[in-house]
C-alpha cells in the first residue's frame, strides 16, 4: 500500500459574491412575491455572501461540468500538466444532464488524454465519496495519481420560472399560489461552486496533507427519504419516481424540484452525526486532543450549537478555536464545500507540519455521514 496526500487543493466560484437582498435579483419572484421564509432562513443560517453562476436574467454562466473544469485546471503546472493526469474522480449532486456521468461530460472539457473516470452521485457526501475513490485508487498503487472533484450548480433548479406551473395550476384548483417551505426552504440555502484536489503518492511544495483514514456511514437502512429531488414523497414515506408521473404532472408540480423534509433533518441529522464520528474516531484511535481544526461541513449556521452539544454528549467535543468554517462567506455549496473550505485552509499559512485536520461531511438524502483524518507534512 502507498501513502496518499493531498499535494494542492484548487477552487472555482463564479461571478461576483451575491449578497442577500441580491438573490431575489438572480433567483427571481415566485408568483410576483417576495419570499416570506427568506429572511428567517439566512438569519438562522448567517451566510452573507454566495456564488451563483447564472446572472440577473437568470442565464447561465457556466454548467456544472465548466465549474468543475475551471477548479482543475488551477491544479495543473510544469509539475503537473494536464498529460500527468491518471485518475479523474468527480462528486456533484446537480449534474448537468443525466448521462453521460459528471466526469465524462468533465473530461471531455479537459481535452488532455485517456484517463480513469468515476462519478460520485448523492448529496453532500459525493464529494467525499469522489474523495474516496481517488484514495483508495492511489493507496491500492492502481494510479500515481488522481484528481477528485465535488461541486454544484444547483442555481437553475431555483429559479422562479421553473415553480410558475406549479403557483398557475395553485390558482386554477383556488389554492393558496406559495410554493411548500419544503422547496422555499432551500431556495436561500444553496449555491454554485467548485473544489478540486490533486493526489499523489508522494508529498510535494511547502504543504501537503497525508490522508491516513477515511470512513464514511449510512443510516438508509433504517431512516426515510430526507432530501430529494426528481420526485415526490408519498403519505407511506416511499418516493415516487419522476418516470412515473404524467409530462404535464412534471411541471404542475414542481417534481424536479430539490425538496427537503424539514422535520426529519431536526431530529436526526444531529445526533447521527455525532454517533457516526464517534464511531469513526473510535474506530480509528483517536481523540479530540489528536485533532488541530476541525473542518465540519454544515448546511446552516443554525446547526452548530447542537453539533457542538452532541459531539461533548459523546465525548469527543471540539473547542472553538479548533473549528474552520466558510459558510457565511462562500455558501453551502453541497458536495464541493468540503473542498472549498480544506482549500482555504491549505493556502491560509495557518498550518504547520505535524498538524492534524479533521473532516466532517454530513449528507441528509437518506442520512449519510464521511469523514477523513488529515496530517499536514
Amino acid at each position: 500500500m502507498f501513502e496518499v496526500y493531498i499535494t494542492k487543493a484548487a477552487k472555482f466560484l463564479p461571478n461576483e459574491a451575491v449578497s442577500n437582498d441580491e438573490m431575489e435579483s438572480y433567483l427571481g419572484l415566485i408568483n410576483d412575491t417576495a419570499s416570506k421564509a427568506r429572511r428567517i432562513i439566512l438569519r438562522n443560517n448567517k451566510i452573507t455572501t454566495r456564488y451563483y453562476a447564472v446572472d440577473k436574467t437568470g442565464k447561465s454562466t457556466h454548467n456544472n461540468a465548466e465549474l468543475t473544469q475551471n477548479a482543475i485546471e488551477q491544479l495543473f503546472d510544469e509539475n503537473f500538466t494536464s498529460q500527468d493526469l491518471e485518475v479523474l474522480s468527480c462528486g456533484t449532486s446537480t449534474p448537468d444532464i443525466f448521462l453521460p456521468s459528471h466526469a465524462a461530460m468533465v473530461h471531455g472539457l479537459l481535452k488532455n488524454k485517456s484517463v480513469e473516470l468515476n462519478s460520485s452521485t448523492g448529496v453532500c457526501c459525493a464529494g467525499m465519496n469522489s474523495l474516496k475513490f481517488g484514495y483508495l485508487s492511489v493507496k491500492s498503487g492502481n494510479s500515481k495519481n488522481a484528481v477528485c472533484t465535488g461541486s454544484e450548480k444547483v442555481s437553475t433548479w431555483l429559479i422562479a420560472q421553473k415553480y410558475n406551473k406549479e403557483i398557475t395550476n395553485l390558482k386554477n384548483l383556488e389554492e393558496q399560489p406559495i410554493i411548500a417551505f419544503k422547496k422555499d426552504f432551500l431556495r436561500w440555502m444553496l449555491s454554485d461552486g467548485a473544489g478540486a484536489f490533486l493526489l499523489e503518492n508522494k508529498p510535494k511544495g511547502e504543504i501537503s496533507l497525508k490522508i491516513e483514514w477515511m470512513e464514511a456511514f449510512s443510516y438508509a437502512y433504517e431512516l426515510e427519504t430526507c432530501m430529494y429531488a426528481g420526485g415526490d414523497k408519498l403519505e407511506d414515506g416511499s418516493i415516487k419516481p419522476w418516470s412515473e408521473y404524467e409530462p404535464e404532472q412534471l411541471l404542475n408540480e414542481s417534481v424536479f424540484a430539490i425538496k427537503q423534509d424539514v422535520k426529519l433533518l431536526d431530529e436526526f441529522i444531529l445526533s447521527k452525526g455525532a454517533d457516526s464520528m464517534k464511531d469513526a474516531m473510535d474506530k480509528n484511535k483517536i481523540t479530540s486532543a489528536d485533532v488541530d481544526y476541525f473542518i465540519p461541513h454544515v448546511s446552516s449556521n443554525f446547526f452548530v450549537e447542537g453539533l457542538k452539544k452532541g459531539l461533548h454528549e459523546k465525548g469527543i467535543g471540539m473547542t472553538d478555536e479548533k473549528w474552520f468554517m466558510n459558510l457565511s462567506r462562500v455558501g453551502n455549496v453541497g458536495s464541493a464545500s468540503i473542498y472549498l473550505a480544506l482549500e482555504e485552509l491549505m493556502n491560509s499559512g495557518k498550518l504547520k507540519k505535524g498538524d492534524h485536520i479533521l473532516l466532517s461531511v454530513p449528507e441528509s438524502g437518506r442520512f449519510s455521514f464521511a469523514y477523513a483524518y488529515l496530517t499536514v507534512c
